[in-house]
Protein backbone atom coordinates (compact mmCIF):
# COMPACT_ATOMS: atom_id res chain seq x y z
CA UNK A 1 0.00 0.00 0.00
CA UNK A 2 1.37 3.39 -0.70
CA UNK A 3 1.27 6.34 1.74
CA UNK A 4 -2.25 7.25 3.19
CA UNK A 5 -3.77 10.64 2.68
CA UNK A 6 -6.22 12.04 5.64
CA UNK A 7 -9.99 11.47 5.95
CA UNK A 8 -11.44 13.87 8.27
CA UNK A 9 -14.83 13.85 9.60
CA UNK A 10 -16.39 16.90 10.93
CA UNK A 11 -20.38 16.38 11.26
CA UNK A 12 -21.31 16.62 8.01
CA UNK A 13 -18.57 11.48 5.97
CA UNK A 14 -15.95 11.49 2.43
CA UNK A 15 -15.75 8.78 -0.46
CA UNK A 16 -13.07 7.10 -1.82
CA UNK A 17 -10.94 9.30 -4.71
CA UNK A 18 -8.84 8.05 -6.63
CA UNK A 19 -5.98 9.59 -9.74
CA UNK A 20 -7.31 9.46 -12.89
CA UNK A 21 -4.64 9.16 -15.99
CA UNK A 22 -1.39 6.77 -15.77
CA UNK A 23 -0.40 8.39 -12.40
CA UNK A 24 -1.06 5.88 -9.65
CA UNK A 25 -2.61 7.81 -6.32
CA UNK A 26 -1.75 6.31 -2.99
CA UNK A 27 -5.40 4.76 -1.27
CA UNK A 28 -6.72 6.67 1.42
CA UNK A 29 -7.64 5.85 4.91
CA UNK A 30 -10.19 7.91 7.24
CA UNK A 31 -9.23 9.53 10.55
CA UNK A 32 -12.31 10.94 12.37
CA UNK A 33 -12.69 14.47 13.74
CA UNK A 34 -15.86 16.62 14.83
CA UNK A 35 -16.92 19.56 13.93
CA UNK A 36 -19.40 22.12 15.54
CA UNK A 37 -21.46 24.45 13.62
CA UNK A 38 -21.94 27.75 15.23
CA UNK A 39 -25.10 28.96 14.00
CA UNK A 40 -27.10 32.29 14.64
CA UNK A 41 -31.04 32.82 13.74
CA UNK A 42 -31.89 36.42 13.33
CA UNK A 43 -35.83 36.74 13.15
CA UNK A 44 -37.22 39.88 12.91
CA UNK A 45 -39.66 39.80 15.91
CA UNK A 46 -36.69 39.40 18.49
CA UNK A 47 -33.02 39.40 19.00
CA UNK A 48 -30.84 36.75 17.73
CA UNK A 49 -30.90 33.12 18.82
CA UNK A 50 -27.52 31.57 18.91
CA UNK A 51 -27.79 27.69 19.14
CA UNK A 52 -24.59 24.58 17.66
CA UNK A 53 -25.64 22.21 14.95
CA UNK A 54 -23.08 19.16 15.36
CA UNK A 55 -22.08 17.88 11.63
CA UNK A 56 -19.68 15.56 10.37
CA UNK A 57 -17.99 15.40 6.96
CA UNK A 58 -15.52 12.79 5.14
CA UNK A 59 -13.27 13.41 2.91
CA UNK A 60 -11.21 11.54 0.91
CA UNK A 61 -8.53 12.46 -1.75
CA UNK A 62 -4.40 10.49 -2.69
CA UNK A 63 -2.32 11.29 -0.35
CA UNK A 64 0.14 12.25 -3.68
CA UNK A 65 -0.82 13.14 -7.20
CA UNK A 66 1.75 14.57 -9.91
CA UNK A 67 1.83 17.87 -11.43
CA UNK A 68 -0.18 18.58 -14.04
CA UNK A 69 -2.57 15.63 -13.55
CA UNK A 70 -6.05 15.12 -13.21
CA UNK A 71 -7.50 13.40 -9.74
CA UNK A 72 -10.52 13.28 -7.35
CA UNK A 73 -11.64 14.71 -4.43
CA UNK A 74 -14.98 12.88 -2.35
CA UNK A 75 -16.73 15.11 0.27
CA UNK A 76 -19.49 12.81 1.95
CA UNK A 77 -21.43 14.94 4.30
CA UNK A 78 -22.75 13.37 7.47
CA UNK A 79 -26.37 13.33 8.51
CA UNK A 80 -28.14 16.13 10.52
CA UNK A 81 -31.17 16.57 12.21
CA UNK A 82 -33.36 20.07 11.55
CA UNK A 83 -33.61 21.52 14.72
CA UNK A 84 -37.45 20.98 16.25
CA UNK A 85 -37.22 24.51 17.85
CA UNK A 86 -34.38 27.36 18.92
CA UNK A 87 -34.78 29.53 21.76
CA UNK A 88 -38.43 28.15 22.41
CA UNK A 89 -39.63 28.70 18.82
CA UNK A 90 -41.00 25.94 16.97
CA UNK A 91 -38.69 25.51 13.30
CA UNK A 92 -41.02 24.35 11.27
CA UNK A 93 -38.90 23.32 8.61
CA UNK A 94 -35.82 25.37 6.85
CA UNK A 95 -35.46 25.83 3.10
CA UNK A 96 -32.72 27.42 0.87
CA UNK A 97 -29.65 25.37 2.42
CA UNK A 98 -26.45 26.47 1.02
CA UNK A 99 -23.31 24.85 2.05
CA UNK A 100 -19.75 26.05 0.81
CA UNK A 101 -16.34 25.40 0.44
CA UNK A 102 -13.22 27.11 -1.34
CA UNK A 103 -12.24 26.05 -4.57
CA UNK A 104 -8.82 24.25 -3.60
CA UNK A 105 -5.62 26.62 -3.70
CA UNK A 106 -2.90 25.13 -5.99
CA UNK A 107 -5.35 23.59 -8.07
CA UNK A 108 -7.70 24.22 -11.21
CA UNK A 109 -11.55 22.80 -10.46
CA UNK A 110 -12.66 20.83 -13.87
CA UNK A 111 -15.33 19.59 -12.34
CA UNK A 112 -18.10 19.17 -9.34
CA UNK A 113 -20.91 17.02 -9.13
CA UNK A 114 -23.36 14.98 -6.72
CA UNK A 115 -24.70 11.57 -5.86
CA UNK A 116 -26.52 10.53 -3.39
CA UNK A 117 -28.18 12.35 -0.52
CA UNK A 118 -31.71 11.56 0.77
CA UNK A 119 -34.51 13.72 2.73
CA UNK A 120 -34.01 16.60 1.08
CA UNK A 121 -37.43 17.50 -0.07
CA UNK A 122 -35.82 18.36 -3.53
CA UNK A 123 -32.99 18.31 -6.23
CA UNK A 124 -30.08 19.73 -5.19
CA UNK A 125 -27.24 21.29 -7.28
CA UNK A 126 -23.39 22.11 -7.23
CA UNK A 127 -22.33 25.57 -8.81
CA UNK A 128 -19.29 27.41 -8.63
CA UNK A 129 -19.80 31.43 -6.96
CA UNK A 130 -16.76 33.45 -6.78
CA UNK A 131 -13.77 31.18 -5.44
CA UNK A 132 -16.49 28.97 -3.80
CA UNK A 133 -18.01 25.82 -4.33
CA UNK A 134 -21.43 25.85 -3.53
CA UNK A 135 -24.16 22.59 -2.85
CA UNK A 136 -27.40 24.29 -2.37
CA UNK A 137 -30.74 22.35 -1.64
CA UNK A 138 -34.16 24.20 -1.82
CA UNK A 139 -36.20 21.87 0.24
CA UNK A 140 -37.66 22.27 2.44
CA UNK A 141 -37.05 19.52 5.19
CA UNK A 142 -39.03 19.52 8.40
CA UNK A 143 -37.95 20.65 11.68
CA UNK A 144 -37.21 17.53 13.75
CA UNK A 145 -36.66 15.86 10.54
CA UNK A 146 -32.83 13.71 9.84
CA UNK A 147 -31.41 14.31 6.36
CA UNK A 148 -28.03 13.76 4.42
CA UNK A 149 -26.71 15.88 1.98
CA UNK A 150 -25.16 14.40 -1.14
CA UNK A 151 -21.42 13.46 -1.79
CA UNK A 152 -19.82 16.41 -3.55
CA UNK A 153 -16.85 15.16 -5.66
CA UNK A 154 -14.56 17.48 -7.42
CA UNK A 155 -12.17 16.70 -9.94
CA UNK A 156 -9.12 19.09 -10.07
CA UNK A 157 -5.81 19.28 -11.49
CA UNK A 158 -2.94 19.49 -10.13
CA UNK A 159 -0.48 22.78 -9.80
CA UNK A 160 3.14 23.07 -9.82
CA UNK A 161 5.43 20.04 -8.27
CA UNK A 162 6.28 21.38 -4.35
CA UNK A 163 2.33 22.40 -3.35
CA UNK A 164 -0.38 21.05 -1.07
CA UNK A 165 -3.85 21.08 -2.32
CA UNK A 166 -5.85 20.65 0.84
CA UNK A 167 -9.96 20.83 0.76
CA UNK A 168 -11.75 22.95 3.97
CA UNK A 169 -15.30 24.12 4.42
CA UNK A 170 -16.04 27.97 4.19
CA UNK A 171 -16.61 30.37 7.02
CA UNK A 172 -15.64 32.05 10.27
CA UNK A 173 -18.10 33.90 11.78
CA UNK A 174 -21.72 34.83 11.51
CA UNK A 175 -21.39 37.07 9.09
CA UNK A 176 -18.81 35.00 6.90
CA UNK A 177 -21.07 31.54 6.96
CA UNK A 178 -20.07 28.67 4.97
CA UNK A 179 -23.47 27.15 5.53
CA UNK A 180 -27.14 29.42 5.34
CA UNK A 181 -30.41 28.25 5.07
CA UNK A 182 -33.81 29.77 6.03
CA UNK A 183 -35.99 28.46 8.99
CA UNK A 184 -39.74 28.88 8.88
CA UNK A 185 -41.47 29.64 12.02
CA UNK A 186 -45.27 29.63 13.48
CA UNK A 187 -45.12 32.73 15.65
CA UNK A 188 -48.98 33.12 16.48
CA UNK A 189 -51.35 32.97 13.75
CA UNK A 190 -47.98 33.85 11.11
CA UNK A 191 -45.11 31.83 10.13
CA UNK A 192 -42.08 33.78 9.82
CA UNK A 193 -38.80 33.42 7.55
CA UNK A 194 -35.35 33.90 9.77
CA UNK A 195 -32.68 33.58 7.98
CA UNK A 196 -29.70 31.78 9.86
CA UNK A 197 -25.95 31.19 9.12
CA UNK A 198 -23.60 28.77 10.52
CA UNK A 199 -19.71 28.47 10.80
CA UNK A 200 -17.88 25.58 11.32
CA UNK A 201 -15.28 26.39 14.89
CA UNK A 202 -12.74 24.84 14.51
CA UNK A 203 -12.48 24.63 10.99
CA UNK A 204 -9.68 21.98 10.15
CA UNK A 205 -8.41 20.68 6.81
CA UNK A 206 -10.44 17.66 5.59
CA UNK A 207 -7.98 16.76 3.12
CA UNK A 208 -4.72 17.20 1.88
CA UNK A 209 -2.82 16.03 -1.22
CA UNK A 210 0.88 16.79 -1.54
CA UNK A 211 1.75 17.40 -5.55
CA UNK A 212 5.31 15.74 -6.64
Amino acid sequence: MGSLSTRRRISVALAAAAALGSFAASPAAAQDMPLPLQCQASPSFTSPQTFSLNAGVNATAPATVASGSTFNVAIAPDALTVPGSVGGYTVKSISGLKLSMPVPANATLVNATLSGGSGLGSTPSVAVSGNNIVLSVPGPIAGGQSFTLPVVTLQLKAGAAGTTISTQLSGSSYANPGLTFTASVPVWIFTMNVPTACYPSPNPVLSSTMVQ
